[in-house]
């Protein structure tokens, strides 16, 4: 399924942590926190100022970004989950 989000909204897939602590210890389900780092998968075209113009975004489609913990909205496209934010919830974008 091909998604286009809307204005200042990015499509973002979460990267999953290690399910492992340093010391090797298993981590079970019920004690993980959803992952706070994704993968962009699709960006708008950019909000409007006051005065109609686009103002375009920082983001763009493959950048490993941060976002705050609460940050968007889930949904399921194809069946794997996805989040669908602002991109004033994001944080950063990571730099290899």
């Amino acid at each position: 399924m091909n998604i286009r989000p809307l204005n200042d909204r990015v499509v973002v897939l979460r990267i999953e942590e290690e399910e492992k602590t340093p010391g090797g210890l298993i981590i079970p389900d019920t004690a993980k926190e959803k992952p706070q780092e994704g993968r962009v998968i699709a960006v708008g075209v950019g909000k409007l100022n006051d005065k109609a113009e686009r103002i375009p975004m920082e983001v763009k489609e493959n950048d490993r970004v941060l976002f705050s913990k609460y940050a968007g909205n889930e949904i399921k496209i194809d069946g794997v989950e996805h989040l669908i934010m602002r991109e004033d919830d994001i944080l950063a974008i990571v730099e290899a």
